[in-house]
């Protein structure tokens, strides 16, 4: 089993991102250890390393989607 730190320096990947994707089951069989006093953690198994890759957090927007985000000021 690894710890977040250690799965983020092998994937290169932020600490913050590798909590998200736990969360979101991107790897099999994480768990999160809650210990009575101090702060739960997650314990990510070797194996689901393996395949994994990073991608995108989510689907890409459409253009549709796209379009609403641009503001545009008056000056």
């Amino acid at each position: 089993m690894l710890t977040v730190r250690q799965v983020s320096e092998r994937t290169g990947a932020a600490d913050s991102s590798v909590r998200v994707w736990a969360g979101r089951g991107r790897f099999p069989g994480a768990r999160v250890e809650r210990p009575p006093a101090g702060v739960p953690y997650w314990l990510i198994p070797e194996a689901s390393l393996e395949g994994f890759e990073m991608g995108s957090p989510g689907p890409k927007p459409s253009a549709k989607a796209k379009a609403k985000r641009k503001v545009t000021r008056k000056r």
